[in-house]
């Protein structure tokens, strides 16, 4: 079977089926595997990720994923989350020794940049969540509404919106308030914050990205299957509704009894005959999901200017910054900056106004952030630094997307779907990535009367939310 796109859907789904008995063909147009979730090599050797890419303790099948091509060791999680404002107050989030959904009050309650009224507020919208098990009643209201309405029914501050939901949101779901169907932003607290006390947990390679895939290609290769670099699909060639194969350059045509697509849904619109497009509402409304930026700012500093691991900003165009020195420390010197001085990442989602300005525009304002955030970088001199802009780095959450999402099982026979815009259940995420890879190797194996699930459930309810849910406390907590 062939599988188009080398990105995370592309492998999951690859390695899921090479698991299977399938030999597996992958085709990926670029050098490297990844897809957006990659990095490369400057031409002064330094690796850089197109932009930091990070899990949580709520995704359960990204973990599966990495366990199973290897790489879980690759991850480093961790329980403290710290933000900081201009004001130089900090906050962080950290469970402490009472059962979820109660683990995180410790650390909210003493969360300086929030007002004692920004905490009520949003411990009201919390109950809320809580009592409707995530499924509060006006979600699903005209086909769905946005997040920032959602808030505003719940009479949230300014501040609560602005330093606590917009805060967590934006970074989680790469999009706006007002731009973001409240059900994946309800889903964020419920998942990560509230049913699970790890769920909140952040895990961040401990390598460049590109190193985490190495056990997918050596997987595929070891079943019998092949990865090709460099090999773009140029089309298809569909005869009496099935399809038949692939076009690549130089008028090449590869078949297969199956095929999976794990391309962006731009990409995929552009490769589907009019006529197939026409035939499914599937494929004819693909246009009507829109796509989001982010942009990371990369910065080399020539000493120590940060001891965090990372660092949440707020009110600020900057929201993260990343220690990439001491996220590769203990990595064997794999990807660790040729520098003696530090190696910082930062990462603007939802960045579209960020999408015409000239890079060293983009650059003289984070720089004058993070010198704001952190006092050691006044003395220090900023030796080079770059800008990746992503334009396209997800689809747009929008209120109603759900509609225009496909499912992995198409209309055309022997054709299956990947990607994190395909039917998740989730947004835009490694996670969703990786679902979508899974729900594909699914349908196939289903259509071929071998079914197999590959599919991991969602983490689990523990303390008082599984008590109140009536299921078992799975959780390790005495």
């Amino acid at each position: 079977m062939i599988v188009i796109g080398g990105g995370l859907a592309g492998l999951a789904a690859g390695v899921a089926l090479a698991e299977s008995g399938w030999r597996v063909r992958l085709f990926e147009q670029r050098p490297f595997l990844g897809g957006r979730a990659t990095s490369y090599v400057l031409p002064d050797g330094e690796h850089v990720d197109n932009c930091q890419h990070v899990t949580l303790g709520c995704c359960t099948n990204l973990a599966d994923f990495y366990l199973r091509i290897g790489a879980a060791g690759k991850i480093k999680f961790f329980d403290r989350l710290l933000f900081l404002d201009p004001q130089g107050r900090k906050g962080e989030m950290r469970a402490g020794l009472l059962p979820s959904p109660f683990h995180l009050t410790g650390s909210f309650a003493t969360f300086a940049p929030l007002t004692l009224l920004d905490k009520l507020s949003i411990a009201r919208a919390m109950l809320d969540i809580l009592q409707t098990q995530g499924k509060p009643a006006d979600l699903q209201e005209n086909g769905g509404i946005s997040m920032l309405e959602w808030l505003r029914r719940r009479s949230q501050t300014k501040g609560a919106i602005e330093r606590f939901w917009r805060v967590v949101l934006v970074s989680a779901l790469d999009e706006e308030l007002d731009r973001t169907d409240a059900r994946f932003g309800v889903d964020v607290f419920w998942k990560a914050f509230l049913s699970n006390s790890t769920g909140y947990r952040m895990g961040i390679p401990a390598v460049p990205l590109a190193n985490l895939y190495d056990g997918c290609k050596s997987e595929i290769e070891r079943r019998g299957g092949e990865v090709i670099l460099r090999a773009p699909a140029r089309g298809l060639t569909i005869e009496n509704g099935e399809l038949r194969g692939v076009r690549f350059d130089e008028g090449r045509e590869e078949t297969a009894d199956a095929y999976v697509f794990a391309v962006p849904h731009t990409a995929l619109a552009e490769l589907l005959p009019e006529s197939v497009k026409q035939s499914d509402p599937a494929f004819a409304n693909l246009e009507k999901i829109k796509v989001a930026p982010i942009t990371g700012v990369h910065f080399w500093f020539d000493r120590e200017v940060m001891r965090e691991p990372f660092v949440t900003l707020l009110d600020t165009t900057t929201q993260w910054i990343f220690n990439k020195t001491a996220l590769y420390a203990d990595s064997n010197g794999e990807g660790k900056s040729s520098l003696s001085g530090q190696y910082l990442q930062l990462v603007i989602s939802a960045s579209y106004d960020l999408l015409q300005k000239p890079r060293q525009e983009i650059i003289d304002l984070c720089l004058a952030e993070v010198r704001q955030a952190l006092p050691a970088a006044h003395k220090a001199e900023l030796v080079k630094a770059t800008v990746i802009k992503e334009a396209a780095a997800t689809f747009s959450p929008e209120p109603g997307v759900d509609r225009w999402r496909p499912r992995q099982q198409t209309c055309v026979p022997r054709l299956f779907l990947a990607g994190d815009w395909t039917d998740t259940g989730w947004p835009a995420t490694m996670e969703g990535a990786v679902r979508s890879g899974y729900l594909a190797a699914e349908a196939l194996l289903r259509s071929e009367g071998t079914p197999r699930k590959f599919l991991q459930p969602d983490l689990a309810p523990d303390g008082f939310i599984a008590m109140w849910m009536g299921k078992p406390d799975t959780s390790k907590k005495a």
